[in-house]
């Protein structure tokens, strides 16, 4: 990317899309497109032609159009397919109409499988960790964000079925599970770290004694700061590769419980953790390989710990605004 290329970032106000304007900007970038819901209708195809005709942007990129948490999931999964392969399909198909030169999609580690079959016809098993982007398409999604999985799949095959019919340059990469400042801290939408941020806030407020929350607490998950997602994003829009499905990661994991017990400690919450197994877990495990972008040259920066503690004072600082 030029300096002055024209780079259009997809989609709603969310903390992805900030993250990448702020890095963009950072890095001396600053012809830079983003639309509101209110200014650009991306499930409405003719909205979206005009837009790529009128603006013709050089670079795309697509982060997820709605996510969101197990319940959120659970709760609208119509929503969840229906709006996601809607918008990559507008923003795909037009890219390629109009000569995008290059365009990423952020997709989400849910698009790999929990379980894989094995040849000699007994019962699946765990799909091994850390995932590789060669299991894609090898085996059985988590059924609890099933719809959400198989639009950001859609996605992805769409980018690859372009190149190959089309010689387009559009690529997917896979996140581990993102946090960061500007997050959503919806307590029915959010992801999990933000979920509990909230949660372990205003327990302490309000001078609990416990605080209950879902599933066993044995689940592990990989978390990448959201800055250093929109680093990697713009590294990998710089270079040239021959592969179009790359993992982001930071090579580690951490238990929910270890969180929780993370997140309490940050908040000064003081009260019993209790655990509802009654509510779904979702993925055991969702550990990343991260050798293929290192052997491209980048890395993660940013500890856990500090971009805890990022998300955690960004949080407080504007609490008032999230209620």
């Amino acid at each position: 990317m030029g300096k002055k290329s024209k780079v259009y970032i997809v989609g709603k106000e969310g903390f992805v899309l900030k993250a990448l304007v702020r890095n963009l900007r950072k890095n001396g970038y600053d012809n830079i497109i983003t639309k509101t819901p209110d200014e650009l209708d991306l499930l409405n195809f003719e909205a979206v032609s005009d837009f790529f005709q009128k603006e013709k942007p050089d670079f795309v990129f697509v982060p997820s159009y709605k996510s969101g948490s197990i319940q959120a999931n659970i709760k609208s999964p119509a929503e969840f397919i229906y709006e996601n392969l809607v918008v990559q399909n507008n923003i795909i198909h037009n890219s390629y109409l109009n000569g995008v030169k290059k365009l990423l999609l952020i997709g989400a580690s849910c698009v790999y499988p929990v379980r894989n079959p094995i040849s000699n016809g007994a019962s699946p098993k765990n799909t091994p960790q850390p995932i590789k982007e060669e299991y894609f398409l090898t085996g059985e999604l988590e059924k609890t964000s099933e719809p959400y999985s198989v639009a950001k799949i859609s996605g992805i095959v769409m980018c690859q079925s372009y190149n190959k019919q089309y010689g387009t340059n559009f690529f997917s990469v896979i996140p581990a599970t993102l946090y960061g400042p500007e997050d959503d801290f919806d307590l029915e939408k959010s992801h999990v770290l933000s979920s509990l941020i909230r949660k372990f806030h205003e327990a302490k407020a309000k001078g609990e004694k416990e605080i209950t929350l879902w599933g066993s607490g044995n689940p592990r998950r990989e978390f990448i700061f959201v800055d250093d997602l929109a680093e990697s994003c713009i590294f990998l829009m710089n270079n040239d590769f021959d592969v179009d499905l790359i993992n982001i990661g930071v090579g580690s994991d951490i238990s929910i419980k270890e969180l929780a017990e993370m997140i309490k400690k940050i908040s000064g919450f003081s009260g019993e953790i209790k655990w509802d197994t009654s509510k779904p877990d979702g993925a055991m495990q969702k550990l990343l390989d991260n050798s293929r972008i290192k052997s491209l040259g980048w890395s993660s920066k940013t500890s856990f710990n500090e971009g805890l503690e990022k998300t955690y004072k960004w949080f407080v600082k504007n609490y008032n605004m999230l209620k």
